[in-house]
């Protein structure tokens, strides 16, 4: 009985801590959520539940002349996007050459990707900064996606190092035995087998540009190539700009792509595509 008990206890009180922690952190997306479709500026509410909703925030974010909400949006997509592909494909390229093959500096490489890593990216935002400059890409979305792209192996090489490690190489050799070449090796067997790696470093590295705000605001100056971090930080950055029915509005909007593409690639997550690989 009182083992029974002890273990009805521990069940109750793991129960009641996972309560609290979901409370915790769905509760202010509701907040955020309901105060998108209050009346009014203020998310200050007496009632949790406002008396009124209302879908006018959403409508005045994309019929506002002073908030150029809309562009700011699609010049965030298309970094985001841009920056996720051409950075998947350097992660990939790169770990594959470390992960298959053995040349001359390979530990060099490895260490001073490593060590590049440790560092924090505001260390290097002047420097950044200056060679922009000099290559008159300052403002533009290109400066954005090309620095964005070059840093995704800094981060993501040593995770898909260690998946590609798991792929058996009995499949490069069978593939080598019929003729394949390295780039079919790589484009029929690692890439097919690696959907699950893919698809983590594809979500990583489009919800860094996506919500990046520190060398967005950095390297834009003009209003129409703002992001859209920028711009929200816009609406809140002075007293008389602050319009937080507006902007909880616009923080809705902002994380609608990034649940979606978390919902629709969650499976792929945990696919285990690599189990039985090597067999038959």
């Amino acid at each position: 009985m009182g083992r029974k008990l002890a273990n009805i206890i521990r069940l109750a009180v793991s129960y009641i801590i996972l309560i609290v922690l979901a409370i915790s952190a769905l509760y202010p997306a509701i907040w955020i959520v309901l105060g998108s479709l209050r009346p009014g500026k203020s998310l200050y509410s007496k009632h949790f539940i406002p008396d009124q909703l209302t879908l006018v925030h959403y409508k005045e974010l994309f019929t506002s002349q002073v908030y150029l909400f809309g562009t700011w949006y699609m010049n965030t997509l298309k970094i985001a996007l841009c920056s996720m592909l051409i950075g998947v494909l350097l992660i990939l390229l790169t770990s594959y050459a470390v992960s298959r093959f053995r040349f001359k500096g390979r530990q060099t490489a490895l260490s001073t990707l490593l060590i590049l890593g440790m560092f924090p990216g505001f260390m290097s935002m002047i420097a950044i900064y200056l060679l922009l400059k000099e290559f008159h890409l300052l403002d533009t979305h290109l400066a954005l996606i090309i620095v964005y792209a070059a840093g995704a192996p800094l981060v993501g090489t040593f995770i898909a190092k260690g998946f590609l490690d798991t792929i058996p190489r009995s499949l490069d050799e069978a593939a080598r035995i019929d003729g394949a070449s390295n780039f079919g090796i790589f484009a029929r067997i690692i890439l097919p087998l690696s959907r699950p790696m893919i698809t983590y470093m594809a979500l990583t590295q489009f919800v860094g540009p996506w919500v990046d705000f520190i060398f967005a605001r950095l390297i834009l100056r003009t209003k129409e190539n703002w992001t859209v971090a920028v711009g929200m930080w816009d609406m809140v950055n002075t007293i008389q700009n602050s319009n937080f029915t507006l902007f909880s509005a616009g923080a809705v909007l902002i994380a609608v792509p990034i649940m979606i593409l978390f919902a629709f690639l969650q499976r792929l997550l945990v696919d285990g595509l690599t189990a039985g690989a090597s067999k038959g």
